[in-house]
């Protein structure tokens, strides 16, 4: 009995490694194991993942397919994962074949409690009236005016006084902090006009803010758990979920009297000024839109706006003080535009923020951000939901159910796009005149391509150049010493420690020793 219960192991063993041989005879990406599937590399590289893939897909040619731990018995479509970083199949993926790549069940259950079924989490029909509405507003001229409004305010009245205060006292910041409370003050007046006011003076604890980061945090870790895992602790109320719930709670009551208060105040049409924020538009139209619509509207375009655009500065921020031959230009091109429109004292110069028309002739500066996000995309990697069986550009077969990761991160990273100097942070390669400049949008997805490429991109680039512009006029940043920069593992790609930073004043007069006579006398004479 006993050598037949060995034998029936031993078959067992037999078959499930042939099986597993069978199965996993044409995965490309790192080894995968008996049982456990790729999960040894995933622990092992977690603290530098970007990396690990980037350096998975250049061993791979740009595309590879690997198992998700544990290697299935049953639903092998489930977890098999493609990973890819080429071009074409990217163009495939997000918009050629746009329909058979949507975000997918295990996304949107994942975000259906914070987003719901807002613009960033919806697919099909919910997803394009939404889009198309969003969409209208988004090409107005009116919705860029109030963005600039919202921006010089925060940069005048806030964020120049703290740097300010730092330069004179000698202290060391946390840039990224500050630029984070900036870009939540700035997308929350511009998504329901209301000013949450994170960085005022001795930056103050919001409960909505708070609120808000404990609500992504704990929707954030759903993607670490097996979806079975976490709606089991959902319904125990256990862990994170509890804190998930009592933030939506805490959304919800500030949202809907915000909600309420403009509602009032749009029908009695008692109004001081006039309200251009995003919830407003949306509450104007004809349509009778549900209060848990317009809630999350709002929610929707927070997330997309605050986080992307704050850890875009904060890498700029470190990559040019890294580099001082970048930094130079970019502030002699500040010089040259301010000298043309507000003449030749520089004092002049630091008075006001930049103006939008004065923002919009920065095209070196806009490449250095451009470069940035080529090099550190806010959101380093996306995935889809594969609906049927398909082939990519590639030759890789996907079966239905599965799922595709494109990695952001590598798609700037990888030499036979960009060429071998593609770990260089060099601006010139963004310039009309140079011959590598990203004329194919598939190569450059910091913004998402296709049908959903992000709405707010011209926004986006006019808040970064604004801040950036601000800053780099009036200040000097060096990074503290013995402080670590270094990626932190989560959908957007913050700095784990932050980026503490000590600020010197800027010496204004090499530069403009460098510039043209004409250039600060034009606007005198």
């Amino acid at each position: 009995m006993e050598l037949s219960t060995a034998f029936m192991i031993l078959l067992a063993a037999a078959a499930y490694w042939l099986w597993f041989r069978l199965i996993t005879r044409r995965l490309t990406g790192p080894r995968v194991w008996p049982v456990v599937g790729s999960l040894p590399g995933l622990i092992q590289n977690l603290s530098r993942m970007h990396e690990w893939i980037a350096g998975n897909l250049r061993a791979s040619g740009g595309t590879y397919q690997t198992c998700i731990a544990p290697v299935p018995f049953i639903a092998r479509k489930q977890g098999l994962v493609t990973v890819t970083c080429d071009p074409k199949n990217l163009e495939h993926i997000l918009k050629n074949r746009f329909d058979n790549y949507p975000k997918g069940p295990t996304w949107q259950a994942a975000f259906h409690d914070l987003l719901g079924d807002g613009i960033f989490n919806s697919d099909g029909e919910t997803w394009l009236f939404q889009r198309k509405t969003a969409a209208l507003e988004f090409t107005t001229r009116t919705l860029r005016q109030a963005m600039a409004r919202w921006v010089s305010r925060a940069i005048k009245n806030r964020f120049c006084p703290i740097l300010k205060t730092a330069q004179v006292e000698g202290t060391t910041v946390d840039l990224q902090d500050l630029l984070l409370r900036l870009t939540f003050d700035n997308i929350c007046g511009l998504a329901f006009g209301r000013d949450p006011q994170t960085l005022a003076h001795g930056l103050p604890e919001n409960n909505f803010s708070t609120a808000f980061d404990r609500a992504t945090e704990a929707t954030l870790q759903r993607f670490i758990l097996p979806e079975i895992v976490w709606k089991l602790k959902k319904w125990l109320r256990l862990g994170m979920e509890v804190s998930l719930s009592q933030s939506l709670d805490h959304i919800d009551a500030y949202l809907s009297d915000i909600i309420e208060t403009r509602k009032q105040e749009l029908l009695s049409q008692r109004v001081e000024g006039f309200h251009d924020d995003l919830l407003s538009r949306f509450m104007r139209k004809k349509e009778n839109y549900s209060d848990r619509f317009l809630q999350h509207v709002a929610l929707n375009f927070i997330l997309a706006g605050r986080d992307t655009s704050s850890v875009a500065l904060s890498w700029f921020f470190w990559l040019v003080s890294q580099n001082p031959r970048v930094e130079e230009k970019i502030v002699l091109e500040i010089c040259g535009v301010l000298a043309q429109t507000r003449g030749g004292d520089p004092a002049r110069w630091v008075e006001e923020p930049l103006g939008f028309e004065e923002v919009d002739r920065l095209s070196y500066l806009k490449a250095a951000l451009s470069e940035t996000l080529r090099l550190y995309p806010s959101v380093p990697q996306d995935s889809k939901h594969v609906v049927a069986d398909d082939v990519l550009p590639s030759g890789t077969l996907v079966p239905a159910g599965s799922n595709i990761t494109y990695s952001i991160y590598s798609v700037g990273r990888m030499p036979f796009l960009w060429g071998d100097d593609c770990l260089e942070f060099r601006p010139e390669r963004w310039l009309a005149a140079s011959p590598d400049r990203a004329k194919d949008s598939f190569r450059f997805l910091a913004f998402n391509a296709g049908p959903r490429i992000c709405l707010g991109k011209d926004l986006a680039y006019l808040q970064m150049k604004s801040v950036a512009a601000a800053v780099l006029l009036r200040h000097r940043l060096t990074v503290a010493p013995g402080h670590r920069v270094e990626q932190k593992m989560s959908l957007t790609l913050f700095m784990k420690y932050g980026l503490k930073v000590h600020v010197h004043p800027r010496d204004l007069r090499p530069i403009i020793a460098c510039l043209p006579k004409d250039k600060t006398t034009a606007s005198s004479a």
